[in-house]
């Protein structure tokens, strides 16, 4: 069984923004005048979940359980910041398993809000694109950087709030853009 912990995960989170500052700097993607929407994390094993949202719920509060999927994604809003690099965030997300194992468990990848009307992956790209064009500029490189990128539109079970994706993925962590922040999502499940 895993032995992952809060207290593990805690103590990787400048590894984490290592890495995440590196694909960051590989993209020249500058978001160091936005906030970070959420961490999120994976794990193997449904004991290794279990057992981790327990222990998140004695350090935050769960702000949703929602199917996406296939399987539950639990987010918690931890009552002190998680600190990465030069951000900080109150939510973390934590999946459990599906079919996929991952290489490494840990955190996987963080999500920023990037300010946009779009829809659509593709229209909101050409947001992306507006606000970094040193992005646009290097888009055609990424694939010879090793840098796998997602366009895509996750939705939950009661979403009422389209959420286009634009996700960048290299050594093992991920950046994810999109428009809207995990708290509106969630508020849109209630139905707020």
């Amino acid at each position: 069984m895993s032995q992952i912990s809060v207290a593990s995960l805690d103590a990787s989170l400048p590894e984490f923004a290592r890495r995440i500052d590196a694909l960051l700097q590989t993209l020249e993607l500058d978001l160091s005048a936005y906030k970070a929407d959420h961490i999120a994390l994976r794990v193997n094993s449904l004991e290794a979940a279990k057992s981790l949202h327990q222990q998140w719920l004695t350090c935050g509060e769960e702000r949703s359980v929602n199917v996406i999927n296939g399987r539950p994604i639990v987010v918690i809003k931890a009552m002190q910041p998680r600190v990465f690099g030069v951000w900080e965030t109150d939510c973390v997300e934590l999946p459990y398993p599906g079919d996929k194992a991952y290489p490494q468990e840990g955190w996987e990848h963080a999500e920023w809000v990037i300010p946009s009307t779009a829809t659509t992956p593709e229209s909101f790209l050409e947001d992306v694109f507006a606000i970094f064009p040193s992005l646009k500029a290097r888009w055609s490189e990424l694939e010879t950087l090793g840098v796998k990128v997602k366009l895509s539109s996750p939705a939950g079970e009661g979403e009422r709030i389209a959420n286009p994706t634009v996700a960048f993925k290299a050594s093992g962590v991920c950046v994810k853009l999109h428009p809207v922040s995990l708290e509106q999502v969630i508020e849109s499940e209630k139905g707020a």
